[in-house]
């Protein structure tokens, strides 16, 4: 929602990411100003999406958007920014973490309208205890607990992705190296043969 940063921020970043051989940017629609309404916020992303569409087409990277703010807290509101501009390389970053801590909608049910534009996945799962403080009242958080300890059903996460034919790169978000090591043995047992050597 703020094109005057946002625009040299995603460009570099694109840049940054060709390269360095990554394919994925995740963003999200940043704060909206106070005096901005809804017609507006949604003229500048899109402004910003725009510019940024033909930096990405041209650098063959991805810019994922995830459920992390005031429009992207549902998924309707979501697919509506990364429908603003046409392109195949403005994308889906599924935030299993913050979708499940926005408690506007069942989060799996959400997922499933959102999984034919999800390219990249923050597997973040949530403490029972955060859930329970934070739920609905927050939009996201940048950390949760280890995957497969608490609040998100990861099965349930997995059969939705699983019919997609393309590969979906899962990166971990939580607080510590220790439950960073935990998710990793835990989605490698999760997933199984579906996961990639790299």
């Amino acid at each position: 929602m703020k094109p005057e940063a946002a625009v040299a921020r995603l460009t570099r970043a694109a840049l940054f990411a060709h390269f360095t051989g990554a394919k994925f940017l995740n963003s999200d629609e940043m704060l909206k100003p106070d005096w901005m309404d809804d017609r507006e916020a949604h003229e500048a992303m899109a402004y910003t999406l725009k510019r940024i569409s033909h930096v990405l087409a041209r650098h063959e990277v991805h810019l994922c958007v995830e459920p992390h703010g005031v429009y992207t807290k549902t998924v309707e509101g979501l697919l509506k920014i990364v429908n603003l501009v046409p392109s195949p390389w403005i994308q889906v970053n599924w935030d299993t973490g913050n979708s499940y801590l926005a408690g506007r909608e069942d989060p799996y049910d959400a997922l499933q309208t959102a999984r034919d534009h999800v390219r990249h996945v923050h597997a973040k799962d949530i403490s029972f205890e955060h859930a329970e403080k934070e739920r609905g009242k927050v939009t996201g958080t940048p950390v949760g607990c280890a995957c497969g300890d608490d609040a998100v059903d990861w099965d349930r996460v997995l059969s939705i992705l699983d019919p997609l034919d393309r590969d979906i790169f899962l990166s971990v978000e939580c607080g510590t190296i220790d439950q960073a090591e935990r998710s990793l043995a835990f989605l490698k047992k999760t997933i199984g043969n579906r996961l990639a050597d790299d």
